[in-house]
């Protein structure tokens, strides 16, 4: 026999309640269990938004803030298709605060209007994720990358036809004119091109990943595990606050100018970094080869006080050292044969000073009778009468193009640089999964706080991979989500 159960209105609003409460995806209930977002927004950024406008804010500070943050987590491409997900998703907009859903209008001028207290938040989350990024690897936290690119904007000139116009006249006339195969179409398209877009003087001509666009260039200062630290938007503002840096005319090297505007640009990113970031303390700089100048070195190790940087040698100038002969990596050489590099010994610091030590390649430990080692060079065409052989003694400070704290062309210097690819691999992250380079706008500062936003995003994913004690999701979320 079947017992029948008698339903009670109790019992019927306990069964709907509990519906309600676990019919959310569990990636949200794990956002919101974890992290307030509360707890990051200063005071300034909540009187600002709430300030006496005539009339009250439809919708919360954090709601907004959460809408824009789940957009980049979920990779939602657009605003507009962001607002379809929150009509259609009752658990999106109760997990971010939304009654009803705001228009385009909304978020566009909440990026605009709100953009200097996206930086503050932005840089709160920095001195927030520093400990964090600490505890999971010391060594690669300790470690400062900086690269640069850009964000297309949705311009006439971006229309590949543009380009493809100029370049098809220019090698018409070439042909005309019965040019030699020296003349370079490209490079003379580069030169004739308008270095900014007509309808936005704010979006320049850029060189990026091997093509002429009309772009927003900004610069990306990284740890060594890929986590944001610093991000700076070259905008007219930026360069009004740093009169030093002086643009030049474009040449005929679209290469050549990237790298002369990236060094440039360098020292005064790294001298802000450090002023809003006092407790941030890294030893060591990584970055591409537009850095190796004698200037930069200098400022890195005696202004910003780096031990050791990781920058390749520019294959334009070579190094020389009038005192002994070295390869191009700059390492000591054997003067009968240049092809025999001389064996590193260790360093060593006097008075502060450090040294590094090279002893001839054909140099061998050799027990005495008593059993104690000594140096004995094995060479045939000894270039010293010293029975050790020859030993060379490298002082650093005395050229830090040569000798930036370590020696180029070893094993540590291979196995380090190749860290400086996670900068590059951020930059991916940000235009891909972040969508970025899918922003349908003109605005400079719209582009500007989706940057921010993106960072932003990225640091809370480092808080949340903590609270969750899962650090190899400090990068992205995507698991959790699948």
């Amino acid at each position: 026999m079947i017992t029948q159960k008698q339903l009670s209105l109790a019992s019927i609003f306990s069964d709907c309640k509990d519906k309600f409460e676990n019919d959310k995806p569990t990636f949200l209930s794990l956002l919101e269990k974890s992290i307030n977002l509360d707890e990051f927004i200063s005071a300034r950024f909540y009187t600002h938004y709430y300030a006496s406008t005539g009339r009250p804010r439809e919708f919360s500070l954090s709601a907004m803030l959460w809408a824009l943050i789940i957009q980049r987590i979920f990779s939602i491409s657009t605003d507009s298709l962001l607002i379809v997900f929150l009509k259609y998703s009752r658990a999106l907009r109760e997990f971010c605060g939304f009654n009803k859903v705001p228009d385009a209008s909304k978020f566009t001028h909440f990026k605009q209007d709100f953009l200097p207290d996206l930086q503050e938040l932005f840089d709160s989350l920095v001195d927030v994720t520093e400990p964090i990024c600490k505890n999971i690897d010391k060594d690669n936290a300790s470690m400062t990358i900086f690269d640069t690119s850009g964000i297309e904007a949705f311009v006439t000139e971006n229309n590949p036809k543009f380009s493809n116009r100029i370049i098809g006249q220019l090698k018409g006339y070439a042909k005309a004119m019965g040019f030699d195969k020296s003349y370079d179409p490209y490079k003379a398209a580069y030169k004739l091109m308008p270095s900014h877009a007509s309808s936005n003087p704010a979006a320049k001509q850029l060189y990026i990943n091997g093509h002429f666009c009309y772009a927003f260039k900004f610069g990306l200062i990284t740890n060594g595990l890929g986590i944001v630290r610093d991000i700076q938007f070259y905008n007219e503002q930026f360069f009004k606050k740093h009169p030093e840096i002086i643009i030049e005319k474009k040449s005929d090297s679209p290469d050549e100018d990237k790298s002369v505007h990236d060094a440039r640009l360098l020292i005064p990113v790294l001298t802000d970094f450090f002023k809003k970031h006092p407790e941030i303390d890294p030893k060591t700089f990584l970055g591409d080869s537009a850095f190796d100048s004698m200037g930069i070195y200098k400022a890195l190790f005696n202004d910003i006080h780096f031990e050791k940087a990781y920058i390749p040698l520019n294959h334009r100038s070579g190094l020389e050292n009038p005192d002994y002969t070295i390869n191009e990596d700059g390492i000591p050489c054997c003067p009968h044969d240049s092809s025999l590099t001389m064996k590193h010994e260790g360093s060593s610091k006097q008075r502060g000073i450090t040294r590094f030590k090279f002893v001839c390649p054909k140099m061998r430990w050799q027990s005495d009778d008593k059993g104690k080692q000594h140096r004995v060079c094995q060479c045939d065409n000894p270039c010293t009468g010293s029975s050790c052989g020859r030993m060379v003694y490298v002082y650093p400070e005395k050229d830090l193009r040569a000798y930036p704290g370590t020696i180029r062309g070893t094993e540590e210097w291979k196995s380090t640089y190749k860290v400086r690819a996670t900068v590059e691999k951020t930059i991916n992250h940000f235009k891909d999964s972040y969508c970025l380079a899918d922003r349908k706008t003109q605005n400079e500062s719209t582009l500007h706080a989706d940057l921010l936003l993106s960072g932003i995003t990225q640091l809370l994913t480092v808080v949340l991979a903590d609270k969750i004690h899962q650090p190899k999701l400090i990068r992205s979320l995507k698991p959790l989500i699948a």
